[in-house]
């Protein structure tokens, strides 16, 4: 068991991320994910690792970053960890915010 599931539209912005890589190197894009991946592990041992975003959020979700550019969202309090989304670093917040709205 990784101690952590995802809600299906997190699954997909990892599918994004995995594709958008592999157009140029599919090594790259594999051990983004394992990095991601590692991280989620992490963070289902020690949830409160991350940080509270309120400039996206009300909600008692945590972030942490990967890589410097990924950012991962996730409910802290739930078992397993609940991942609601995968962004890369450089989205605009309001876009952001409005994912995680849509995905309550």
């Amino acid at each position: 068991m990784s101690g952590y599931a995802f809600h299906p539209d997190a699954f997909a912005d990892l599918d994004e991320i995995w594709e958008y890589i592999a157009e140029d190197n599919i090594d790259a894009a594999d051990r983004v994910l394992a990095d991601i991946h590692s991280t989620l592990t992490t963070l289902a041992e020690s949830p409160q690792m991350g940080h509270r975003r309120p400039d996206l959020t009300t909600r008692p979700l945590r972030f942490h970053v990967v890589r410097d550019e990924y950012l991962i969202a996730y409910a802290p309090a739930e078992k397993p960890l609940w991942v609601l989304a995968v962004f890369h670093g450089r989205r605009n917040t309001r876009l952001m915010a409005a994912v995680l709205r849509d995905r309550e």
